[in-house]
């Protein structure tokens, strides 16, 4: 092999051990920002389910408020009909 020949061969192996490093700190960097945004996503996921059956359990207990309300108005069912 003449010098020039070796010198390419690891000027080339130099470049493709870089480019696969490049790579994996680039996949790297992905998957830490991935995570940050999951993390965020279920934070804020938890809250609006948290919100939402405070909510869904305030519609509950008006809804039983209004049936009462109702049946006292309509008042127990007359047995006997007077005319």
């Amino acid at each position: 092999m003449s010098v020039d020949t070796l010198a390419i061969v690891i000027s080339a192996a130099t470049l493709l051990l870089g480019f696969v490093t490049a790579f994996g700190w680039l996949v790297s960097r992905m998957d830490a920002r991935i995570d940050r945004v999951e993390h965020g996503l279920a934070q804020r996921i938890e809250r609006v389910e948290h919100e939402l059956a405070q909510r869904i359990e305030r519609v509950e207990h008006e809804l039983v408020e209004v049936k009462i309300a109702v049946a006292r108005i309509e008042g127990p069912p007359r047995h006997l009909v007077t005319r």
